[in-house]
């Protein structure tokens, strides 16, 4: 209380650094987005400073208000070279598609994704690729440069043109760029680097928004394309504070699961390019291969039809994947059945378990479910509730669902099958990787031509007897 007591006499404001809250006295918690430690000190701004001083002394409201030179002079709109902002490609395709072209110079760029994902690899692979064009730094804070060199010889990353510097410090990184001039700078990571004027220790809010604050200044001063890593909570999302990801350009995550070699990369902000694409890689132990057809990696092929499995086309970003459900349901010995899901949501699962039973007629109680995707993919989108739904069902009666099938649809709880957007993509995508029939909710198909034979249904009692009879 003494705190903010003395801080409101001087005239200060508090001011959250998670989502921009201000009150006049000091709290430790935020009272918009309930975060404990991030509300902090501001002065009051020097125009408004300057205002209230010359009200004060009755100068007039605008007397007091002055400002420093400008930096660059006003010009209209239409003399500005928009030739400064063109994309210039990395050399890796699937990130060039994400990020719309490549990497537009003084742009900042923060690449997030859980440990061990393989973020290092994708951003030195890049680095050395940019290198054939121009110095690239590469700032490590987290491994030595040995280890880096390492990595960089078994990925065949090794280049005249990529610097390598370890470092913590940012007035270090800040002379490296000065004397290597690059035209890319990678920060790995952003949450190892401290600055000596800002308080708290490395990774705390204040040191990752002036660190990031103040390599964001350099790269648009020297029209220098820089890439940061950050850390990411347990919910996935980016650590630090919020204003972290307001300052950057470009934010992409990195995706993947450890027991599979299929890694993402999609955007969730970019000022430059689409927020809607994905790029997929395939991880390695020589590095990260670019995957521009990435669907055979998620359909098993088996010598005959088996029961318990069926073919969906999911839709990550605006690329139309095939996918593949798989599920295996048996007589339970447990008083609780058993419920297993892997690469599929669980509560959807469940939702159709029960849309199964009380609509469809079938059985499911007593009986332990399992179902899982192929190849490590993460499905989550509900288009995947009908496939969910027919492999479910030709588990429990034994019929294989046909070859050349696939099934696309949300389920709802009133046993409807309702219509998802993309559809004509996503039959135009199944035709090309051979499938001939397609089970789609009524009405989706009206859109849609080509070879493939589209079968409407209205539920998903209608959905089962097209596919597996009645």
């Amino acid at each position: 209380m003494v705190r903010g007591m003395a801080k409101s006499a001087s005239g200060s404001t508090f001011r959250c650094a998670e989502c921009g809250w201000q009150t006049a006295k000091w709290t430790g918690r935020c009272g918009e987005c309930q975060a404990w430690g991030t509300v902090e000190e501001t002065g009051v701004p020097r125009l408004v400073r300057a205002g209230i001083r010359a009200a004060a002394y009755g100068s007039g409201p605008r007397a007091g208000f002055g400002g420093g030179p400008p930096s660059t002079p006003a010009v209209p709109i239409g003399c500005v070279d928009a030739a400064e902002a063109n994309a210039r490609p990395t050399g890796l395709e699937e990130l060039d598609r994400v990020l719309g072209g490549g990497l537009v110079p003084g742009a900042v760029l923060l690449l997030a994704g859980e440990p061990g994902v393989g973020k290092s690899t994708l951003l030195l692979e890049a680095g050395a690729l940019v290198a054939g064009a121009g110095p690239v730094l590469y700032v490590t804070g987290e491994e030595s440069a040995a280890q880096v060199r390492l990595r960089a010889d078994r990925i065949g990353a090794v280049s005249e043109n990529l610097y390598l510097a370890a470092e913590t410090d940012l007035d270090a990184v800040l002379s490296h760029v000065e004397t290597v001039q690059p035209r890319l700078l990678i920060i790995d990571s952003v949450q190892t680097i401290a600055a000596a004027e800002a308080d708290g220790v490395p990774g705390g809010v204040t040191q990752v928004r002036e660190v990031a604050a103040a390599l964001t200044a350099v790269a648009k001063d020297r029209s220098m394309a820089t890439i940061l890593v950050g850390h990411v909570t347990k919910d996935g999302s980016v650590a630090g504070p919020r204003t972290l990801e307001h300052l950057v350009d470009i934010v992409l995550h990195f995706e993947g699961d450890r027991h599979s070699r299929l890694r993402m990369v999609r955007a969730v902000k970019n000022r430059y390019g689409p927020t809607d694409e994905v790029g997929c890689f395939d991880l390695g132990e020589y590095g990260l291969i670019g995957l521009a057809d990435p669907s055979g990696l998620f359909v098993s092929r088996h010598r005959e039809p088996v029961p318990g499995t069926c073919v969906t086309v999911t839709l990550e970003g605006r690329r139309p994947l095939l996918a593949e459900v798989q599920a295996l349901v048996g007589p339970s010995v447990l008083e609780v059945p058993r419920r297993v899901t892997s690469g599929l949501d669980s509560s959807r699962v469940g939702m159709v378990l029960a849309v199964l039973q009380r609509r469809a007629a079938v059985k499911l109680g007593k009986s332990d479910v399992y179902a899982a995707t192929v190849g490590g993919v993460r499905l989550t989108e509900p288009s995947v509730d009908l496939a969910v739904a027919l492999a479910l069902s030709s588990s429990v009666a034994n019929l294989s669902v046909p070859p050349g099938v696939i099934a696309v649809g949300e389920v709802g709880l009133a046993g409807e099958v309702r219509n998802v957007a993309g559809v004509p993509r996503r039959l135009a995508e199944a035709e090309r990787m051979g499938f001939r029939r397609a089970i789609v909710p009524a009405g989706a198909g009206a859109a849609s031509g080509g070879a493939v034979e589209v079968v409407e249904a209205e539920d998903v009692r209608q959905a089962l007897s097209a596919v597996l009879g009645g």
